[in-house]
């Protein structure tokens, strides 16, 4: 994915979230997805295509082994945050299911009267 491709794909991804709102808490340079006050995505419009998230600590360190294109987050956790960099190994679903799973991690975080979602059902299949 080029840089535009990334942040387009993780931006509408982060919108179409319940309970998502955008904000710029650091000025214009930055787009901050977050959800009841909580940051789950940080997108820099400043071209370079940099998508961070959050992520669990075990999957984050599958994700820098598995994908060329995932580094540990940019100026974050480094445990729990990762960065998607504009490259040919990442690809729309995975771009989609990683914004939905930064998301979940912080909803199921919040406290019940204030989760948007249940984390544990959000996204599943009825069968």
């Amino acid at each position: 994915m080029n840089s535009k491709e990334l942040t387009s794909t993780a931006a509408a991804r982060a919108e179409e979230l319940p309970g998502s709102e955008r904000e710029n808490p650091f000025g214009p340079e930055w787009d901050v997805y977050k959800v009841r006050g909580r940051v789950f995505l940080l997108l820099p419009v400043d071209g370079t295509g940099r998508v961070t998230l959050k992520s669990h600590p075990d999957d984050a360190v599958a994700l820098r082994e598995t994908f060329a294109d995932i580094v540990p987050g940019y100026h974050m956790n480094k445990k729990h945050w990762i960065t998607l960099n504009p490259g040919p190994s990442l690809e729309e679903g995975l771009v989609t299911e990683l914004v939905t799973e930064s998301y979940l991690l912080v909803v199921e975080k919040l406290p019940r009267a204030r989760r948007p979602v249940d984390p544990a059902l959000f996204g599943r299949r009825e069968e």
